[in-house]
């Protein structure tokens, strides 16, 4: 369900593992895995797990030899998770990965060679049902197109010479991605490619950058082209760790407008007047809010002056005062009690919502 008036261009949907990307299904999250891939076991398998639980619905692997992508496809054996094989210069690490039960192959058309090798790609891909996302970056577009003045343009037509292989081949289960370092070429290539296809789109800034510019860029890019209804799927690249990821996506579509069964957490940003210690409350409690698979407001405000005053239609909220908290439900004060068990209330009402 969306934002009243808010409404997604239709794409026909592909399947990627278990999630379905495109159509009218819920827009899917995705990140990349920050490690090289060098062993699997019961640790790997846990924190793919939490990646999971945390709302991350696609996970992508970089494949950079053989043994990455054997190793891929060992994890796809036993991960519920649906596991990605991004590749690069070498089409014979998609095949290898071909072999095993992968979600999807990622490949870039500007490094992975000639045509005859996407042809292998494709038909490989085709024989197991696996989806392809044709991964178009401007930093890698093939040598003519890079000659291009205007960049956008050409990773349309980046993407459009390797759309016309996979249709040459009947091969229908594309999602693509048009990716630019520059949030304008980036919002720019992806309205072009949704003006002329129904192929869902996969959004994101590549090369983002570290935490601050990177989730900027990101938000003014993903912000704009899912309020333009265009994108089915994102990732927010950041040179920070998946989780961060993560929760970046989750947030900004939120603040999209679509309903998602996420909590929305508010806090003021604190000042002289604060008297309660909101960042540190939250750490305690962040873990707790991350399982609360609802559609709530979580409001923790530094002093009485916020909260629950402009906090008044928060679900659950808590302020305080140097010897007091003050726990409100939709404006309205539920509880007071001693800040030393300002912790243990709050997680009591938590539950509650849980329930």
């Amino acid at each position: 369900m969306n934002e009243k008036g808010l409404k997604r261009k239709y794409t026909h949907p592909v399947k990627v593992g278990d999630i379905s990307i495109g159509g009218n299904f819920p827009i899917a999250v995705q990140t990349m895995w920050k490690q090289p891939l060098q062993e699997v076991d019961r640790k790997l398998i846990n924190r793919i797990k939490k990646l999971k639980d945390l709302g991350c619905d696609i996970l992508r692997f970089a494949v950079p030899d053989e043994q990455a992508a054997h190793l891929l496809g060992e994890l796809s054996k036993i991960s519920t998770s649906a596991l990605v094989a991004d590749v690069h210069f070498d089409y014979k690490l998609a095949l290898i990965a071909l072999d095993y039960p992968v979600a999807k192959i990622r490949i870039n058309p500007g490094n992975i060679g000639a045509k005859w090798k996407v042809k292998e790609v494709i038909l490989k891909a085709k024989d197991r049902e696996v989806p392809i996302r044709v991964g178009v970056n401007s930093g890698s577009l093939p040598f003519k197109l890079r000659q291009l003045k205007n960049t956008a343009h050409a990773m349309l037509e980046a993407a459009e010479q390797e759309l016309e292989i996979c249709e040459q081949y009947n091969f229908k289960h594309i999602i693509f991605s048009l990716k630019s370092s520059d949030a304008h070429t980036t919002i720019k290539a992806n309205t072009l490619f949704s003006e002329r296809y129904d192929y869902p789109l996969h959004l994101g800034v590549t090369e983002a950058g570290p935490l601050i510019p990177g989730i900027i860029k990101n938000t003014a890019a993903l912000y704009t082209l899912l309020r333009m209804g265009i994108g089915d799927t994102i990732r927010v690249s950041l040179s920070s760790d998946s989780v961060t990821e993560i929760e970046a996506a989750k947030a900004i579509i939120k603040t999209v407008g679509y309903q998602t069964a996420e909590p929305n957490i508010i806090s003021c940003p604190t000042c002289g007047r604060t008297i309660f210690p909101v960042k540190d409350f939250y750490e305690k409690i962040k873990g707790n809010i991350e399982k609360l698979h609802k559609d709530v407001t979580i409001a923790i405000m530094g002093c009485p002056v916020n909260g629950p005053g402009e906090a008044r239609a928060a679900d659950l909220g808590i302020t305080g005062t140097q010897k007091h908290v003050i726990i409100f439900k939709q404006g309205k004060v539920i509880r007071r009690e001693l800040i030393k068990n300002a912790l243990s209330v709050f997680l009591e009402e938590l539950d509650r919502i849980h329930e």
